[in-house]
């Protein structure tokens, strides 16, 4: 029996992470990224300490904006500004904070439900 999931054609599907980036549906790319479902793009911040409305602000603006967030925010989770998190939700987004492998884990289990998800990811 295949229990892999079946990904639609065009999906972004986070392969690996880990020596300072990501493979992306086989694409490697260096540093922290923003993955929507049907595209990638590099990501500024190096650490949740340069987290800011000003770095979430292409997501926060995108045309396909999602209902969710997953912030991987490192080795390890933290919290994030309270102030942040109300500007997400101001654009009809909610935040998930966990570290950066349970965001990857996270957003490769829920991108087959067709969920409207994204992954703010810092590199590990």
């Amino acid at each position: 029996m295949d229990v892999t999931p079946l990904i639609p054609a065009g999906r972004q599907v986070i392969n690996a992470y880990g020596d300072g980036g990501f493979t992306i549906s086989g694409t490697r790319w260096q540093g922290s990224v923003l993955v929507f479902p049907t595209r990638t793009l590099a990501w500024e911040p190096t650490s949740l300490a340069e987290l800011d409305e000003e770095s979430l602000r292409p997501v926060m603006e995108a045309e396909d904006r999602p209902e969710l967030l997953l912030l991987g925010c490192g080795p390890a989770m933290a919290p994030v500004p309270a102030a942040l998190r109300m500007a997400l939700r101001s654009v009809g987004i909610k935040l998930e904070i966990m570290d950066t492998g349970a965001a990857c884990r996270t957003y490769t289990i829920l991108l087959p439900e067709d969920r409207s998800v994204a992954a703010a990811l810092i590199a590990v």
